[in-house]
């Protein structure tokens, strides 16, 4: 299995694994990271987008090559959550376990970049 197609599954299926269980915790988020979610459209609107960019991670892991293109906005969206939780943790406004997050997401982000790179034709 090429090294593009292993990061690739591997983040798709870990996104879902992470993301999926969110839809039944709304309120438990809101008890344990004060305040309570106050709009909760934007709290499952996160959810649904992220769960449908672990599909585009898996369809990408699919084949690779065909889909190189698409690693990049898969970056974006990888790297982009990261900068955010950087930015909030930094300001005190979210704990580290969310930093720890989007931490996770930084990897994620800089392997899909090498993994474009190395995909090169």
């Amino acid at each position: 299995m090429t090294f593009a197609r292993w990061l690739f599954l591997v983040s798709g299926v870990w996104g879902l694994a992470v993301l999926i269980p969110h839809y039944f915790m709304e309120q438990m988020v809101g008890h344990h990271v004060p305040p309570p979610i106050t709009h909760p459209e934007f709290f499952y609107g996160f959810i649904g987008v992220g769960i449908a960019w672990q599909i585009a991670f898996l369809i990408i892991g699919s084949d690779p090559v065909r889909f190189r293109p698409m690693m990049l906005p898969s970056a974006v969206e990888k790297i982009s959550f990261a900068a955010a939780t950087v930015a909030l943790y930094s300001a005190d406004r979210v704990p580290v376990a969310v930093l720890g997050a989007g931490l996770v997401d930084l990897l994620f982000g800089v392997l899909f970049l090498v993994a474009w790179w190395r995909l090169k034709s």
